[in-house]
């Protein structure tokens, strides 16, 4: 009997001053919040520990660290080993409006410091974060300069830089790309979407995580351009699973046309959905839904064998 593949853990450290908005986008992308539920939140007390299960076999062991002084004090301190080892990835989250930036930036660059110490491997990513309450002309431009400076003061270390709100598709945007590092075999997966993509023709091809509905790998043949609509059909099509699962009902997929393409939504493997959008109005519905029922099989066979191999890269 084939033994099943182990779990592999990655710990992500999340971190930030006290209400930057670090609990609220935890709870949106993975405990199924809409932006307005995040009001009745409360300040994270010290650090939260969740294990969200993500893609089947792949565990991200999530630290939620309160952001007030006394507990950031504490976490450079005595803690400063049980909170900086083993980090695979550091998302530190700055609020666009915060009165104390020099304030914020010397805690980012403790941590900097803690990490290069502990980790010295780990991603880092700094999301600048409450966007939708700086003019839309500014945005840019204050996300910019933002950018240069967090650049600049992680050196040596790379930092990726996203602005973000509860508000829109940034955040699905961030998420996305951040989770996207953390998946074993990625490259294979991609190059399998792409085979599949061209053998059936499609526009385009994305593939989501079950559970968050982020986009986690996508071929495009026919340029789109509109650059987040991966987001958007994330963000919609979570709420559309959320309303179904309290009549108690289950998303199955849906597929929706118009006279320039169909866009097919579809359950896909155990751990995802599949969208495929097509524009060739000589191909019928049914053989694209039989060409993904047909290509799911593959698809769980490679997720099998990637979580494998995952498991064994990380005993």
């Amino acid at each position: 009997m084939s033994k099943a593949p182990a779990k592999m853990k990655k710990k992500v450290l999340l971190m930030g001053k006290s209400g930057s908005g670090k609990t609220s986008m935890r709870s949106i992308i993975f405990a199924n919040y809409i932006a307005r539920d995040t009001r009745r939140l409360g300040a994270t007390i010290d650090v939260e520990h969740s294990h969200v299960r993500f893609l089947g076999n792949l565990v991200l062991n999530l630290w939620d660290c309160g952001g007030q002084e006394a507990f950031m004090e504490n976490y450079f301190a005595s803690q400063r080993d049980n909170i900086f080892r083993n980090v695979e990835v550091l998302i530190y989250v700055f609020d666009v409006e915060s009165r104390e930036l020099e304030k914020d930036m010397h805690y980012y660059q403790s941590c900097l410091e803690a990490i290069l110490q502990n980790s010295p491997d780990a991603k880092v990513f700094c999301l600048v974060h409450k966007m939708d309450l700086v003019q839309d002309d500014q945005r840019d431009m204050i996300f910019r300069e933002r950018e240069e400076d967090l650049k600049r003061l992680s050196k040596p270390l790379d930092c990726t830089c996203f602005a973000t709100s509860i508000w829109d598709e940034t955040l699905y945007k961030a998420w996305s790309s951040i989770v996207y590092q953390l998946i074993p075999n990625v490259q294979q997966l991609e190059a399998n979407l792409t085979n599949f993509a061209n053998i059936i023709e499609a526009d385009e091809v994305l593939l989501f995580e079950r559970a968050t509905f982020l986009v986690i790998s996508h071929c495009e043949r026919k340029h789109h351009p509109d650059i987040h609509r991966f987001e958007k059909i994330s963000n919609i099509i979570k709420q559309f699973k959320l309303s179904c699962s309290k009549l108690a009902a289950t998303f199955q997929g849906m597929e929706v046309s118009n006279k320039n393409f169909s866009a097919f939504i579809d359950v896909f493997t155990s751990n995802t959905y599949v969208m495929v959008v097509m524009s060739d109005p000589t191909i019928p519905s049914a053989a694209t839904l039989i060409n993904i029922k047909n290509a799911r099989k593959h698809f769980e066979k490679l997720e099998r064998v990637d979580s494998g191999h995952s498991s064994i890269a990380s005993r």
